[in-house]
């Protein structure tokens, strides 16, 4: 068996990708194993923000999103204090584009040896609804994927 060196969780910050963090950082502790934590601000997002921009003269996307990456940035490192899992070598990144995309190349730019995610995301869609970010990752994922079901007894 192929040992785990590095371990990516993708974390849009709701409660499956926390529960997904948590799993992937004691896996990365008891592994002695890297963790990278990737969060992506969607590419509809960035599209509807250069829309504003064309409307409001006063207001930069650029800005927006330098803003945000800022933002998720200092949230990351808040819940990785939380977790208490500031002893592990972490690697964080901030990507803009379709999710599943940025995921994945991730994966492949970083060395990832096991990918851990929730099932459901931020809005919150049933796993098995085709066209999720789940879904297509089970799809195309070069490597191991962990799907981390919402822990209901907390």
């Amino acid at each position: 068996m192929k040992r785990i060196r590095k371990i990516m969780v993708a974390y849009d910050f709701s409660d499956y990708s926390e529960e997904a963090l948590v799993f992937a950082a004691e896996l990365a502790d008891e592994l002695k194993s890297d963790l990278m934590i990737v969060n992506v601000i969607n590419q509809k997002e960035v599209d509807a923000v250069l829309r504003a921009e064309m409307e409001a003269v006063s207001f930069s996307a650029d800005q927006f999103i330098k803003d945000r990456k800022k933002d998720r940035l200092e949230d990351i490192h808040k819940i990785i204090e939380e977790i208490s899992a500031e002893h592990l070598p972490v690697e964080i990144k901030i990507k803009t584009g379709i999710p599943f995309r940025e995921l994945i190349q991730a994966v492949r730019d970083g060395g990832v040896d096991l990918v851990v995610m929730g099932q459901k995301g931020r809005t919150n869609l049933s796993g098995i609804l085709f066209g999720t970010t789940a879904e297509k990752m089970f799809r195309h994922c070069p490597v191991p994927l962990l799907s981390m079901r919402k822990n209901m007894s907390r």
